[in-house]
């Protein structure tokens, strides 16, 4: 499934809004043509997700210096949930989101809050 971020979405906006806003439909159909586009490259629009972004697990776990095993540990994690993860079997999903984002920002403040958890 194509990724496409809050953030690439942001990156995407057009340098002429005005002009985006009075192409038409027809226009559009041109421009694929013209180009040879077709449509989502055979893809369903229900296979689009648009999500928004977090810290990529394996990059950050590197740079903490930990295995997959410390890192589900030290986070309060599931190692297979990891795994999913850096593998892209799975996305992180809600709160999950938000602990990888706190990690990034102050990985011991979330150590010490599993540890007074437990």
């Amino acid at each position: 499934m194509p990724r496409f971020s809050l953030t690439d979405l942001e990156a995407a906006r057009p340098e002429d809004p005005a002009r985006m806003a009075a192409t038409t439909e027809e226009d559009i159909r041109r421009h694929k043509a013209k180009d040879g586009v077709d449509d989502l490259g055979g893809l369903d629009s229900g296979e689009f997700n648009v999500r928004g972004a977090y810290p990529d697990v394996r990059e950050l776990r590197r740079r903490l210096a930990l295995t997959q095993e410390e890192f589900a540990r030290d986070f309060g994690l599931s190692v297979w949930t990891v795994r999913d993860w850096e593998q892209h079997r799975a996305e992180p999903e809600g709160p999950a989101r938000v602990l990888l984002k706190v990690i990034e920002q102050d990985p011991d403040a979330v150590r010490r809050a599993v540890l007074n958890a437990a």
